[in-house]
């Protein structure tokens, strides 16, 4: 996780951009299969292909999503990495004991 980071600001059902490394080859057009994130291979002329994933996940549920898509594409994720978190969370509070 970024340095800058604390645990304390990231919530299950908050939002976050992350970066996700991964050995392999992740087509460019399958952005939509990644949950919109950005895919690019870095330069890598002496190693083995990986694909850097990068932006904005809506929740903890997508995120399992996103990992869950590479593994069955047989693809090893390299690392998982929270650059920073949004203060808005992407499904209402619950409601409190007074409305129901």
């Amino acid at each position: 996780m970024n340095e800058k980071l604390h645990v304390s600001h990231l919530t299950f059902d908050g939002s976050a951009t992350y970066q996700i490394w991964v050995g392999g080859h992740v087509a460019s057009n399958w952005s939509d299969r990644m949950e919109g994130m950005s895919v690019r291979q870095p330069a890598n002329e002496n190693g083995p292909v990986v694909t850097l994933l990068e932006g904005k996940l809506i929740d903890q549920a997508a995120l399992a999503g996103l990992l869950n898509t590479l593994y069955e594409m047989h693809l090893v994720v390299l690392s998982v990495e929270c650059m920073s978190v949004s203060q808005e969370h992407s499904s209402p509070s619950q409601p409190d004991e007074t409305s129901r």
